[in-house]
């Protein structure tokens, strides 16, 4: 059994409710090609959304910069979606070339209106497409002060009083395992289903992006069969959807044909084969770009990360060698001659191993597999060394955990309450806040909307909202 990419490019919409959209005409003018492909259309809606335009005031590596060139996670995504767009494109181009006619004359024209003419290209450009909205996306569901937030938020809920408050309002021991282990690519999958658009059904993304923008395919509990001396496959070290949306990814999966992992009991899915090519541009793009950032605040000593970018970028052809020239022109340089030599690194380990990730039990990142694995490491080693402990970075991830839990320590409380219940006036107002906050929901939808409201936040709107919350400032008060 394995998967077949004339499925795996299913341009069918997924609506919140886990039921497909029915197929409308297309926008264009009549008897004219269509504007857009289904794929373009999905990008189109991430770009134009409240929750892409948030991730400027989010952290990367270092929060809230002074310098304007420092990446945010808004900036981050849109590379990461470049670096994807050239790894779908050359994946998909030899799509044609290495699978029989009979095997991707199944997909529905809907897609790609090209199919009839250039096939290779047609290919290309829907995966292109696909992979690209998918990186759009990718963190998109991320919580304030980066990967802290999601810690903070997964620890509020841990403590022993928080958890024994959670079980006596009735949640599941899965629906507490997702607040324990929250996780943004849990949240992205929320806000792309449900949260962005609720009253139409959600962004009804199509199901081929949708796949390849979940790069964990399970649920947060779970058991797996497998020896525990071995390294858990790489999809399913995280979970990527919650409770909430467990139906909804069953029907994005059975779209696409996912082949369900065996023996756990729960959901969880192999990978969509596209979904490693969005891990290997987001894996590219922090590697080589916070080291960029780490040599712009000169955290990074500068011979030692110039060197480090021209281990790989060397490798391609017509290579200039800096010489001592150590201007931030030549590191741009050399980082994009590097993000060029890992491009073409990572789609030739896509290509060796397809039929493994087709048949769902290829389980390492591409990335462990190129050629410059050991430079990157070096880079990597560089960028943990002098980057993610510095001062800075240090100082504001403790900020922002304190933060987070405390703004969690007014809501949840005001949201357990049942709405039958007599609320303070201080729960009343808290949820005012919060919106909307459905009256006769059950417990776990209203926790839900909190982490929803708290993972929305920008750091900037976060910082200020504790400091209202406060009493530290008043709004409008300077």
């Amino acid at each position: 059994m394995a998967m077949n990419w004339a499925q795996l490019l299913s341009p069918q919409r997924i609506q919140s409710d886990g039921t497909t959209e029915p197929q409308l005409p297309d926008d264009a003018l009549p008897d004219e090609p269509p504007l857009r492909t289904e794929f373009q259309r999905d990008a189109d809606r991430i770009i134009f959304s409240p929750a892409f335009r948030r991730l400027k005031d989010k952290t990367q590596v270092f929060p809230l910069p002074e310098n304007d060139l420092i990446h945010s996670r808004l900036t981050h995504s849109i590379e990461v979606a470049v670096v994807g767009r050239s790894l779908g494109f050359a994946v998909g181009r030899d799509i044609p070339r290495r699978h029989r006619p009979e095997e991707l004359a199944q997909l529905c024209p809907v897609g790609s209106p090209r199919r009839d003419g250039d096939s290779a290209r047609s290919w290309a450009q829907d995966c292109a497409d696909i992979v690209a909205a998918a990186c759009l996306a990718h963190d998109i569901g991320n919580p304030p002060f980066g990967h802290s937030g999601e810690d903070a938020i997964g620890g509020y809920f841990s403590t022993e009083e928080n958890k024994q408050q959670l079980y006596s309002h009735g949640l599941t021991e899965e629906q507490v395992c997702d607040l324990q282990k929250f996780e943004g690519n849990a949240q992205g999958f929320r806000i792309l289903t449900r949260l962005q658009d609720e009253g139409n059904l959600g962004m009804r993304l199509t199901a081929a992006t949708l796949a390849t923008f979940t790069k964990y395919p399970r649920q947060s509990l779970v058991k797996i069969n497998a020896d525990k001396a071995e390294t858990p496959p790489v999809h399913l070290k995280k979970h990527g959807f919650f409770q909430s949306e467990k139906a909804v990814f069953a029907a994005v999966a059975k779209e696409v044909g996912l082949i369900p992992v065996p023996g756990g009991g729960a959901p969880a899915f192999c990978r969509h084969p596209l979904a490693f090519l969005v891990e290997a541009a987001d894996d590219i793009s922090y590697r080589i770009l916070d080291l960029e950032d780490g040599l712009r605040l000169n955290l990074v000593p500068r011979q030692k990360g110039i060197e480090a970018l021209c281990e790989i970028a060397k490798q391609t052809t017509r290579f200039r060698a800096p010489g001592s020239d150590d201007s931030n022109e030549m590191v741009e340089y050399l980082r994009a001659r590097a993000i060029k030599q890992l491009i073409i690194e990572v789609m030739r380990v896509f290509t060796e191993h397809e039929s493994e990730i087709l048949a769902g039990i290829y389980g390492r990142s591409l990335l462990d597999e190129v050629p410059s694995f050991q430079q990157l490491a070096h880079i990597r080693q560089l960028t943990e060394t002098y980057c993610y402990s510095s001062r800075s970075v240090l100082e504001i991830e403790l900020a922002g955990n304190q933060l987070i839990g405390s703004l969690l320590g007014e809501f949840i409380p005001a949201a357990l309450q049942l709405p039958g219940q007599v609320r303070s006036k201080h729960a009343q107002k808290l949820l005012q806040l919060i919106s909307p906050m459905p009256k006769e929901a059950d417990a776990y939808t209203r926790v839900l909307r909190v982490t929803d409201y708290v993972a929305s936040m920008t750091d900037s709107y976060a910082v200020s909202l504790y400091r209202r919350l406060k009493g530290i400032a008043l709004p409008g008060a300077r």
